[in-house]
């Protein structure tokens, strides 16, 4: 986490449901892992693309969160997400997310997702805000 953090990194009840696990998160850098099982499968056999994006969508964030100061916030604000190949059934995927600006109110992160094989199987850009403090509304948790 940034620079004032104490906080172990973790990742969400929605992301462990789904089987994805976190490998690394600091200095501006995440990666997430996960497996395709059959729940994941969309009616083509294949990964479904929300899989894709919150694998994508959590490392991103989980980048942008590695280099925030303890009292800070943020929120993803923009994903442009690519469908490169299918993954199948018993795929490993890994992906790998990078903070490329950070500013005090905006970061820019880019991110992809890789299979076994080191083949691409989706990537991203996105755009996340940053604000300097928690919303009133999750301050008590």
């Amino acid at each position: 986490m940034g620079s004032g953090s104490s906080s172990k990194p973790h990742i969400g009840p929605l992301q462990e449901r789904l089987g994805i696990t976190l490998d690394y998160m600091r200095d501006g850098r995440c990666v997430v892992k996960a497996t395709i099982e059959v729940f994941h499968l969309n009616k083509g056999g294949v990964a479904h693309g929300g899989l894709h994006a919150t694998l994508l969508d959590t490392a991103m964030g989980g980048a942008v969160v590695s280099c925030l100061d303890e009292e800070e916030w943020c929120a993803t604000v923009q994903l442009d997400l690519s469908y490169l190949n299918a993954a199948h059934l018993g795929s490993e995927l890994t992906c790998q997310a990078e903070v490329m600006r950070r500013g005090r109110t905006i970061a820019h992160v880019k991110g992809e997702i890789l299979d076994q094989n080191l083949d691409i199987v989706a990537m991203a850009r996105g755009t996340w805000a940053i604000w300097p403090g928690r919303p009133d509304h999750l301050k008590m948790r």
